[in-house]
């Protein structure tokens, strides 16, 4: 079977099961496991690189409105390919290639490829968009003792947590602040703790300011998609952020964490569970400040701790 994979997490899906030697096509964003990076790129970014974050919320929000898609099909190497199996998805345009930008492709192919479009919007979803890629790839079997695995590794840490609970902001942007959603809610609580603005199961949002501060969470998780630990410590580091950051009680003692978005939260993958783990021990860890605190004068920034990649 030669199979492409129009997203990250499908080509994670995909290698976890042992299809390296089926898979043929890949995305300029698919690094893991670092094979992945060995396959020919048939999925390219439009954006221009480099980019702030606002500039890149900007391009996406223009794009958005313009009815237009933010990738590039190479469609020659398509041709030259001639995939059975194409794994995309159907949740979120911004985030990696959708059936919409196959339609002028399609045509070119000698023959009309399987299309499995990935729509996960809790963990229960991700396991079961697994379990649909196992059968569509004749690799059931797989899939069922990858998914009885993690599952296995998540569960019951909430219960073995002692103390209060953390009230934990994920922002998935920074600059605009948008709150991580979708799966990102259930993932803290079954860490343990709890998300004080995410919506489970529904896609995450952008918000002001004075809503964050209103939050008043005792952490705060950095996740901008897209982005790896190393690069979400230079944003930190590097977004201009308005007075209102400084003044969280978060920020003020030190509780400000940068995760790694794309091995761990970002990409609908088995990896998730690696990051709830991830979450979980940082729960365990960090001693929460209830009362006020005094202010620093730039944004604390740590990396985060018990790291499973």
């Amino acid at each position: 079977m030669r199979i492409c994979s129009f997203l990250p997490s499908g080509t994670e899906i995909l290698f976890a099961l042992g299809l390296a030697d089926s898979v043929m096509g890949v995305t300029f964003e698919c690094d893991y496991p670092p094979e992945a990076r060995t396959k020919p790129v048939v999925v390219y970014s439009k954006l221009p690189p480099h980019l702030p974050e606002r500039e890149i919320d900007r391009h996406v929000k223009v794009s958005s409105q313009a009815g237009e898609s933010l990738y590039r099909l190479d469609a020659e190497k398509l041709e030259q390919i001639q995939p059975d199996l194409i794994v995309t998805q159907d949740l979120c345009h911004v985030c990696a290639a959708s059936p919409d930008d196959l339609g002028a492709v399609l045509g070119r192919l000698p023959r009309e490829p399987r299309v499995l479009a990935l729509s996960p919007r809790t963990v229960a979803d991700v396991w079961s968009d697994i379990l649909a890629v196992g059968e569509a790839t004749d690799r059931a079997a797989e899939a069922t003792e990858l998914v009885s695995r993690v599952t296995v590794q998540v569960s019951g840490l909430a219960e073995r947590r002692t103390g209060d609970p953390p009230r934990v902001l994920c922002l998935e942007w920074l600059d605009p602040p948008f709150v991580g959603g979708h799966w990102v809610p259930e993932m803290v609580a079954l860490a343990g703790g709890i998300d004080v603005l995410g919506r489970a199961g529904e896609p995450g949002y952008q918000v002001s300011w004075q809503t964050v501060v209103d939050s008043d969470p005792d952490l705060i998780l950095a996740m901008p998609c897209g982005y790896h630990a190393r690069e979400v410590q230079k944003e930190l580091k590097e977004v201009p952020f308005p007075a209102e950051w400084y003044s969280l009680r978060a920020v003020r003692t030190r509780n400000v964490f940068a995760m790694d978005a794309s091995s761990h939260f970002s990409r609908p993958g088995p990896r998730i569970a690696e990051g709830i783990l991830a979450m979980a021990d940082l729960f365990r860890q960090t001693k929460l400040a209830r009362k006020s605190a005094a202010p620093v004068r730039q944004s604390p920034v740590r990396l985060r701790v018990g790291n499973r990649s």
